[in-house]
Order: C-alpha cells, then structure tokens, then sequence
C-alpha cells in the first residue's frame, strides 16, 4: 500500500525508522500527533501516489502539517541519520504537501546522506524512504530529552534542551536552550519549563527507556499537554558495564590500548587477552577481574581502590602501562567518596602465593641488574625455546584434535627468565627521573633511553628498511601499485622475489592488533608490509634513513649520559651515582621490554593456525559460513559444533554485526563507573591547544598525517603520525615519520618506546588528537613541553 494511517506503520521495511518508532509509541498508548505515512513502496515505485495522499491529507482535516522523512536506515540502534534527510514544518495545502513529499525522497541520495552513510561504513544500496505526514502542533515548548547522559554515558542522569516554540532550534543547534540535568533531585525553577513538566518529561523517559536509552522529540501545547514528536535510540553511547552486585558503583579501566588496541577483540580472542592482561597486571603487584564492555577488555579495580593500603600506590603503579590519561581518571574515582577507604576490603592475590611472588621478583630483578648480559641471554634462549615449543604436533587430524590442542596450556615455564629481565629494565628506566629531580629532567632521561639494543620491534622495523633498500630496483611496481594488490600477488606467487618471504619467515607472526587472536597475521595478509615498503622508499635523503638515524641516536643517548654522570658526581653524588649505575644498567635491559610479547605471539600464531583449520571444516560441514568466522564464537560454542553439529552461522551473523559497529567508535572510555559514566568526560576541561606528555624528546614542525589503519597508511619524509593508539605493527611507519602524536599510551608503551629508539618526538595521550588534528595542518610537536601547536605556514 502507498499510504498507510501511522498507527499501522510497523516494519521498518515499509514505513522507516522514524515512523516505526512512532507507531511502536502508538501502540504502547503515548500521546503522538495523528498522521499517514507514504510508505516505502511508493518510493520504489517511483510515482508520486497523489490521490492517496490527498485523500489521507484531508482526513487529517487539512491545514499546516509536518512533513518529515523516514527512512529506512534511520533511527536505528546503531545509525541515527539525525538531521541528514528532509523533514518540512507548518507545511499547508496538498500541493506544497506533495511538493514537500517529493524533496523528502530526493533527500535519500543527498549529499549529506551519503556522507554520513560513507562516514559510517553504511550501504547505499537497497534502502528505502518513507515520508510522515503529521498534524502540526502548535507548541508552547518543545525540546529534546535524553535518557541517558550523552556528554558523560551516565544512565542515571537525563538531559533536557528546551526552548520557547517551536524546537527546531535545539535539534538543528541555532538557539540558545534551556539546559536541565534529571538526576532525580528537584529540578531548580528556570527558563520554559516548569518543575512538574521536568517531572514529567523524567517519568516518560523512564517508562520509554527502560531497555534501550532513548533520543526522544517532545512538544507541550499551549494548553500544557504533552506531545511525543519522534524516539529514537542514543547510538553515541558506550555500552554499559556488567550489572554490579550490590548498591556501591564500580570503576573499570580499559587495557586494550596497553596492547595498542582501541577496536573491539574478537570472541575467540577475549579469552587469550584475559590471560595476558590477568599475568600483567600480577607483575605490577595487581589483581582485577577483566570484564568484556563493548567488545574492550576493561579491569574491575574497585577493590584495589577502597582497599586502604593498595589505593595508595594505585595511581602510581598505572604509569607504567597505562598512562597519564588513565592515571588522572584514576585520581579523580580515589577522590570521590563513593570509593572512600573501606576496611577490610579483600583484594584478589593478597595471599601467600602474592608473598612467593614478591620473594621470587626480588631475586630475578637483583640479579638482573647485577649480570645484565646473563639475563639478556637467558631471555633471548627463552624467546627461543617458546617459539620452538608452541609448534602444534604434526599428527593433529581431527577438529576434536585441534580443539584439545588449543585448550591445552602446555606452554614451557619460562616466565622468571623472561618476566624479571623486563621489569628490571623498566625499573631502571623509571627511577633515575625521581632520583635526579632537579637536576636531569624527563627530556634528558628520554634521550638516554633512546638507541636502546636488543628490541625486537626495532630489529624488525630495520629488517624492513633493508628490505626496501635492496628492492630499490622494483621501486616503480612498488610505490605505483596499491599495497593490497601487491600482498594479494605475493600469495598468489607473482611478484619477484624481494626478500618478502625471508622477512615473514620472521615476523610473519606479528600484525595489527596482534594480540588479538582473530585478527590476521602478517603472513596471511602482508598488505601492512608493502604499504611499510612503500613508506621506506619514499627516504631519498640519507641523513635520514632509518639506520642513520638510529645510530644518532645510540651516539647522542651515550653521550648525554656521560655528561649527566659528570654534572652528578658533583652535585647529588650518592643518589646520582646510583642513578647514572640504573641508567646504564637500563640501556643494557630495557630494549628487552618487547620480547615477553614477541615470545607469546608464537603460541597464538598456532592457536591461530589450528583453530581455522577447525573453521574449515565447520564450514565444509555447513556450520560456519567461512573459516575465519570461527574466531567469532568461543571454545565452548567452537566444541558445540565440533561434537554436536551445532550451527552457529546466526550467531556469528549478529557478533559480526556488533564488531562492525564497534569498529567505527573512534572514542573508547578509558575508565568507566558502572552507571555508564566516562569518567574523563567528568573531568575539568585543560587549559586551551592541545597538550599531552612528552614521551620523547625533541621539537619538530611538519604535516599531520592522521592515520587509522597502518596497512593503508602513505607516509612521506617529514610527516607527522597523528594516532588514536601504537602497536608494534604501526612502527614500520617510524621509519619514515618525524613526529608522533597518539590519543593514549603511557612513556614506557611501544609507540613512544619505538620514537626514542629513532629519536623523533613524540607527544603521547592528546585526548581527540585524531579529530582536532586537520589532515595536512602544520603542526609543532614538542616532546619535552607535552605540546602540539598549530604552525605558521
């Protein structure tokens, strides 16, 4: 049918999102102005059903009417489409109606709707629009209510924007609104609204949003009755946290950017990241359980922070992986008297297997520091020994084979030779700055930690330079041939042999996200790699190619810490003594800081290996759609279709569908209270321009190059990075870049760690560097002021 009465618009398919939301507040009896929708079906048809409408227009008794678009990808949970097609007010007379119905069907294909569906990933083809035709109301207030706080995520707080009107103001953003905050407090008197209309505008949130938090249009008449205009889902918000046991809100903390992750973790590879932020938070003396919000794995620290002795010390442990941002969210939950000290609060580990721990930490850092060299090779035949003893047995046939394979931890112990050589180079590296306080300050520090040897993250990004150094004869098919058509011919075999394959030999393990044990690696997908070539063939000067630049930075590291042990004996000669003695001692241990991970990315690269073995046969039975869907599915639900022939494509339809809208959210909180709240969006606002921490030291003015994916990434000589986060399959682009920028990140993380190995500046944990930051937009980076400056042209 072409036109339908509103109260019948009920799949989204036929009416739209808009007119689907209406309809649903129909039938739950709210208050929405009457009305006719034309529905999709006259839209596919491409005729204009006049008859119909005008016959449907004078139902409504004619005069002034809304007219307002509908379509069908809009106002959905994961796509508002606000203001980006049509809507028509005090529209009067069925030519200007008709007239107004035809520009609401152009807007489907209007440039800011396509713009908004590229922006969001969205398709464009297959969708449908329908338009509203609704009885004006003619109001005395209208506004906007938010059941949820958008600004903070808090779902105990609604928002209301009114103004005196009509409300086009406070949607289109032109009018100064009355601003009010339902917290369930009484509401102080002000502005156009009155106290018991906030209640009442409090009470229809609460009965419309009781599942999913709620946009919601309203209008009060001039004889003060309210109208519900349009309802839509908030789809900004970050999912909400577990539901907490108990009436005291809980505080988690992101630790995927610790492993420079931001994009939500696959199923599969939520249960091996558990594990490795569960060892690294037990090497900082932490204990936290780790939660699954939005896809991110975030620790529960609310224990820690009510316990009396270990609050103390939180804040502190946290710079080493976390960083400033999460160190200051911190501070603020430590100061709220919702998380006051609370005796007898029990912390998980505060045991004697903790105390063991402690004993065992005690020896292996001494004599780290004591026989540096002895511990770099007891590491480095641990790394080996781990790469050895990950291969899967050669006589795995069978899905139940590879299942028990992947299940089993028969991993060797090598943890003391390699957990205690890091945390010994990381405690060198972070000491000497509050013993030479006054004296040396964080710049100085960062340049003698720079040049470090032994990391393996810059042994690969120099492996890669070489590689395209001697490939420069293939300089013209490499940088004049898009980076995936190359990986795709280097799998399928046709390119010439450039040292690809020696270098994935490697390192082919490693790759973006690589933590995460869904994600490709390298040697299934070398896009990344080519895309690094090209990036390192774009280096015509020799000044500043990679290895030159390296080397720089070994000379100057040594000989800003042969000065600074001059100027110590003189003026602080027992603390600067022992500090120069920890610094030298952490130029010999602190490149080791990336090995631990290298070594366990060999057992998940086996994992990897097996499990979309295990996919392939599901999906030869029919079970799985394709192999790498498996990684969207647990063990449990792996083994369901292994041994019980249980079919999980519909369940990885929907993961596949929420880890898409996952991986558009460009903002992920780093810390969050239970009630939905981000707990920086609470946080004072700093001073003005942007500012960070410096991670490495240096000043550097040049082209901001914001870059979300390394694999697509061009950089050129002189460039920039500006990055929401770092792993260490975004360093090749150091090669090339002059300067970092990232959104998180603590001093001792990859990124900055990989910035003072080349000693290009680095500024780390600007908040919204990537949308601040314009593409191109001369920038000053300071690395020992923590600032980024737009420059002069």
């Amino acid at each position: 049918m072409p036109v339908i009465p509103l109260p019948e618009a009920g799949p989204v398919e036929l009416a739209g999102g808009k007119a689907s939301a209406l309809a649903a507040l129909i039938a739950r009896g709210e208050r929405v102005p009457p009305g006719f929708v034309v529905t999709t079906e006259a839209h596919r048809r491409g005729v204009l059903p006049e008859a119909e409408i005008a016959d449907a227009y004078a139902a409504l008794g004619g005069g002034p009417v809304a007219v307002r678009s509908s379509a069908t990808a809009e106002d959905l949970p994961d796509a508002s489409f606000a203001g980006q097609h049509e809507t028509f007010l005090q529209v009067d007379g069925i030519e200007q109606v008709l007239a107004a119905v035809t520009k609401c069907w152009a807007s489907l294909h209007g440039e800011r709707a396509v713009a908004y569906r590229s922006a969001h990933d969205l398709p464009g083809a297959g969708l449908g629009m329908a338009v509203i035709v609704q009885r004006m109301v003619e109001p005395a207030a209208a506004g906007v209510l938010f059941t949820a706080n958008p600004l903070t995520g808090c779902r105990t707080e609604m928002l209301v924007d009114a103004v005196a009107g009509l409300g086009t103001g406070v949607v289109d953003g032109t009018a100064d609104a009355d601003h009010y905050v339902l917290d369930g407090t009484p509401p102080a008197e002000h502005g156009c609204l009155s106290p018991a209309q906030l209640a009442e505008l409090r009470a229809t949130g609460e009965r419309l949003a009781q599942e999913t938090p709620l946009d919601i249009e309203w209008a009060y008449d001039r004889d003060g009755v309210l109208w519900l205009l349009q309802s839509r889902p908030i789809t900004t918000l970050f999912p909400l946290p577990p539901a907490a046991d108990g009436p005291q809100p809980r505080v988690y903390v992101e630790f995927g950017h610790v492993q420079g992750m931001l994009q939500p973790v696959t199923p599969m590879g939520l249960a091996s990241l558990r594990q490795v932020i569960a060892a690294m938070t037990a090497s900082l003396g932490m204990r936290a359980e780790i939660v699954d919000i939005g896809g991110r794995l975030y620790g529960d620290l609310s224990d820690l922070a009510r316990h009396p002795s270990a609050r103390k010390r939180l804040v502190r442990l946290m710079a080493v992986d976390f960083g400033p941002r999460a160190q200051a969210a911190m501070e603020h939950v430590l100061a709220d008297p919702r998380f006051a000290p609370a005796p007898g609060t029990k912390v998980a580990g505060q045991d004697a297997g903790a105390l063991r721990t402690a004993g065992r930490a005690l020896t292996g850092i001494t004599r780290a520091l004591a026989r540096p060299d002895d511990a770099r090779r007891r590491l480095q035949a641990a790394v080996e020994h781990l790469r050895t003893a990950s291969a899967a047995p050669a006589d795995l046939g069978s899905a139940a084979q590879r299942l028990d394979f992947v299940r089993a931890d028969d991993s060797p112990d090598a943890a003391d030779d390699l957990t205690w050589p890091i945390v010994a180079g990381m405690l060198a590296a972070s000491v000497p700055g509050m013993l030479l306080k006054g004296l040396a300050g964080p710049d100085e520090i960062h340049t003698v930690l720079g040049g470090l040897p032994d990391n393996v993250t810059i042994e690969m990004d120099l492996a890669l330079w070489r590689l395209a150094r001697d490939a420069a004869e293939h300089r013209e098919l490499l940088l004049g041939t898009p980076p995936a058509e190359l990986a795709a011919a280097y799998l399928r075999g046709e390119l010439p042999e450039i040292g690809v394959g020696a270098f994935l030999a490697e390192y082919g393990h490693r790759g973006p996200a690589e933590a995460d044990l869904g994600v490709p690696r390298w040697a299934e997908d070398p896009t990344g790699v080519f895309a690094a070539i090209a990036n390192c063939l774009r280096v015509t000067d020799p000044q500043q190619a990679p290895d030159v630049r390296f080397a720089r930075t070994v000379e100057k590291a040594q000989e800003t810490l042969d000065d600074l042990a001059r100027r110590v004996r003189r003026r602080r000669p027992v603390r600067g003594r022992l500090a120069v003695f920890l610094l030298r001692r952490a130029r010999r241990l602190a490149g080791l800081r990336e090995s631990g991970k290298f070594a366990g990315l060999y057992r998940l690269r086996a994992v990897r290996e097996q499990l979309l073995l295990v996919g392939a046969e599901l999906a030869a039975a029919g079970l799985l759609d394709e192999p790498a869907d498996i990684m969207f599915l647990d063990l449990d639900e792996a083994a369901a279709a292994v041994h019980q022939g249980a079919d999980q494509r519909d369940l990885v339809a929907r993961r596949k569908e929420v880890h898409r809208f996952e991986s558009r959210r460009r903002h992920v909180p780093v810390a969050l209270l239970s009630d939905g709240t981000d707990v920086e969006a609470v946080l004072p606002a700093p001073p003005g321009g942007l500012r960070g921490v410096g991670a490495s030291a240096g000043r550097v003015t040049g082209p901001a190059r914001i870059v979300h994916d390394p694999a697509t990434a061009h950089v050129e000589p002189g460039d920039i990075l500006v990055v929401s986060t770092t792993d260490p399959a975004w360093t090749p682009l150091f090669l090339t870049a002059a300067g970092l920028v990232t959104e998180t990140g603590a001093i001792m993380a990859h990124g900055p760690t990989v910035a003072r190995e080349y000693g290009i500046p680095a500024v780390i944990s600007v908040p919204g560097a990537t949308t601040r930051i314009e593409p191109g937009q001369l920038i000053t980076v300071d690395g020992a002021a923590g600032s980024v400056t737009p420059a002069a042209p």
